[in-house]
């Protein structure tokens, strides 16, 4: 499947992804949020263990899951839809953390195909922070953003790195980019 409306942001925890996400929606666009704290918040809740700090290969595995969910559920809508991480992430996930995915979940993965243009935010110190999902550190940050580089341009993704600016800027930039697509 290829849905070339559908518009990856990656990069590393902290970046400015989701406040991005969050502008878009209020400029009217379907965006689908980040699956990997969403399964953090219903692990909580079911005080399940798929959660990075306790069973990453769970965690990974519910993760895959509910992107490729969030990928089919958009399949009907012809106008842009924003991702909050896309599948490639899951991929990237696992490289960090060093859990093999299954000779099944990589034949998967290139099934879900994103636009050609994948926009990845920079770690960016001055706005990094945590939270009770959210525990790396900046140098987690740095090195996720380091292993999304790798895995979208092996994947075969053209990557626009997003400037430090404010949310609007970023958010017309993107928009400016998508544009001349």
């Amino acid at each position: 499947m290829y849905q070339d409306n559908f518009i990856v942001l990656t990069g590393g925890p902290g970046s400015g992804k989701t406040t991005v996400i969050n502008e878009l929606k209020l400029r009217g666009f379907f965006c689908s949020e980040e699956v990997g704290r969403k399964v953090i918040q219903t692990q909580v809740e079911q005080k399940g263990d798929a959660l990075p700090w306790a069973n990453k290969e769970a965690f990974r595995d519910l993760m895959l899951k509910s992107e490729i969910g969030s990928y089919l559920q958009y399949q009907s809508q012809s106008g842009l839809v924003f991702f909050d991480r896309g599948i490639v992430d899951i991929l990237g996930y696992s490289n960090l953390e060093q859990i093999q995915l299954s000779d099944e979940q990589l034949s998967v993965m290139p099934n879900f195909k994103y636009h050609s243009k994948v926009f990845i935010f920079p770690p960016w110190k001055e706005i990094f922070t945590n939270d009770s999902e959210r525990k790396q550190d900046f140098a987690i940050a740095i090195e996720t953003y380091k292993e999304m580089v790798t895995v979208y341009e092996k994947s075969g993704y053209e990557l626009i790195e997003i400037p430090f600016a404010s949310v609007d800027e970023r958010v017309d930039f993107i928009l400016a980019n998508i544009k001349h697509s």
